[in-house]
């Protein structure tokens, strides 16, 4: 690896402004971002997306890791922005973020076991607010808090099936009775939504006292801020506000930071990282969670509107492997070949091509090459794109690094270089439920929306207590374009079902529950941890 200074310098930073985390990476200081984005000088965001995803994922981080490198290698200045993994996947069944092969961020034990501790300070963040609640109703309860409704969860950044729902209780009797509780993972907590789209300290405590965590008994809101604990939250993500930078294995310049869920939020890295590496680099690649569906739908309409972020160019990551099983393959033989199979799953990939374009994005859709790949199947993807006139590149990044991704850079510069501007899907005064609609028809090929009577009742709420404004954030699938993980290909006719609404009123946006979105995952039978171990030199091993 380089010295991380030096990569400092890639970006015009200099290292004495910056504090140093063990030699491996730095914390940039956050008046120094919003000093810097303060600036004349504006990079290209690239956002990097993919088709609907198999259960192995398609590659969307080490493409993301391999562009950057492979721009940095064509000579322009360029940083990677992603999420900082959580445990949760580290050791259960996904393992590690730090990409793969010759495509990876490093040093990858470090950024994939907890990095710089932003997510435990978040945790500790997030706990506190739970016990500050609880206490002031223990304490008497003088705001007349309604203990028997609770919105606000605890939280750790561990996989604990047990802790979904649990009973909390200070001692019993009538003061504090037991209540029903639950756990989320950190990942899922609002704090990280928060954290990822603050753009300062005083908008960091400003959201968070914003959050809602329960009502009086008269029905009256309450939030961090009736409790006086928005500071005290705030002063535990002091040093978790500053983004983290780190480097990729060629030592290109990689921005980690922030990590929220990308169902229940917004899915990318934080919007100080982007800043930051819109300030300071030409080309600014930006993974985003999931497929378009999801996740650029979310960066555009959320992260976006928030930000004033302008996506120059995409890049859409499609595999073989994945049009193969969206073609009807089982995912128990979607690794072999099967050239009617690829022709069969490309609709889906052109749903999502067409996503991007909906939003006022041009993609380079790209194929994230895989060994069994045969020259036949390519052919099809190539004469899919030319079809539609779409810049096509293949991707040999996980055996190769940069050069592996050298024609996907130089089609991300045409695509980016063609003036092409991202767009809102709806405009901001648009109604909860009208919002929804035209994402279900417009991003996922639906029909129509129903909405559950429950939830009728929330936005009824929510419009009471004036919380029913903003950006909409829907929960579903990654796995399919419906709301039904089963359905593969490109699903028509379908209706799905709001079944709840929640709202996020730190991060500004309503979460719209199009089935059942699991906050604290259970780790497999045979968890990944098992193989994770310590050497008697102290070298981590077995991390995925």
């Amino acid at each position: 690896m380089r010295p991380i200074d030096d990569v400092a310098q890639d970006l015009g930073l200099t290292p004495s402004d910056l504090r140093p985390y063990r030699g491996e990476a730095l914390k940039v200081p956050v008046g120094l971002v919003r000093s810097l984005a303060a600036g004349s000088r504006r990079g290209r965001i690239v956002l990097v997306s993919a088709m609907t995803p198999t259960k192995h994922g398609e590659g969307k981080t080490v493409t993301s890791i391999a562009v950057a490198m492979a721009l940095r290698l064509a000579g322009y200045r360029a940083v990677v922005c992603l999420r900082q993994p959580s445990l949760g996947p580290v050791f259960g069944i996904k393992g590690g973020a730090a990409g793969g092969g010759q495509a990876t961020v490093e040093p990858a034990e470090t950024i994939n076991l907890g990095l710089t501790g932003d997510l435990d300070a978040i945790a500790a963040a997030h706990n506190l607010i739970a016990a500050v609640f609880d206490n002031h109703i223990f304490q008497g309860n003088p705001l007349g808090i309604d203990g028997s409704v609770r919105l606000w969860p605890r939280t750790l950044d561990v996989e604990d099936r047990p802790l979904r729902q649990i009973v909390t209780s200070a001692q019993g009797g009538p003061r504090e009775p037991p209540q029903p509780g639950s756990f989320v993972i950190a990942a899922a907590s609002e704090i990280t939504a928060v954290l990822g789209l603050a753009q300062d300290y005083a908008d960091l405590k400003a959201r968070i006292g914003r959050i809602l965590l329960g009502f009086r008994k008269t029905g009256e809101p309450v939030r961090v801020e009736d409790l006086k604990a928005a500071g005290a939250a705030a002063a535990l993500l002091r040093f978790a506000l500053e983004p983290n930078l780190l480097q990729t294995g060629d030592g290109t310049p990689a921005l980690i930071h922030g990590g929220p869920f990308a169902n229940i939020a917004h899915g990318t890295c934080s919007r100080l990282s982007i800043e930051l590496g819109l300030a300071t680099a030409d080309y600014c690649v930006v993974e985003a969670g999931f497929a378009t569906d999801l996740g650029a739908e979310k960066f555009v309409d959320i992260v976006g509107r928030l930000a004033g972020f302008d996506v120059a160019g995409a890049v859409l990551v499609a595999t073989l492997r994945g049009l193969r099983y969206h073609g009807g393959v089982p995912d128990d033989r979607d690794s072999l070949p099967d050239p009617a199979a690829v022709s069969r799953g490309l609709p889906n990939l052109e749903q999502h091509v067409g996503n991007l374009r909906t939003l006022g994005i041009e993609p380079v859709v790209v194929a994230n090459r895989f060994p069994g790949d045969t020259a036949e199947e390519l052919g099809l993807l190539k004469a899919f794109c030319e079809e539609r006139h779409l810049a096509y590149a293949e991707s040999t990044a996980f055996v190769d690094g940069a050069k592996g991704a050298s024609d996907v850079a130089a089609k991300v510069v045409e695509v980016c270089g063609r003036g092409g501007h991202s767009r809102a899907l709806y405009p901001p005064t648009t109604s909860i439920e009208a919002a929804v609609e035209m994402i279900v028809r417009q991003i996922y090929g639906g029909a129509g929306l129903t909405i559950a009577p429950a939830a009728q009742e929330t936005l009824a709420m929510l419009r009471r207590i004036q919380e029913a404004e903003g950006p909409v954030c829907v929960a579903k699938t990654p796995l399919s374009l419906s709301d039904d993980p089963t359905v593969r290909g490109r699903p028509t006719g379908f209706v799905p079902t709001v079944r709840r609404f929640s709202r996020s009123a730190g991060a500004g946006f309503t979460v719209a529950y199009l089935g059942e979105i699991q906050t604290m995952p259970g780790l497999p039978r045979r968890p990944l941890s098992e193989q994770i171990d310590l050497t008697s030199e102290g070298r981590v091993i077995g991390l995925l």
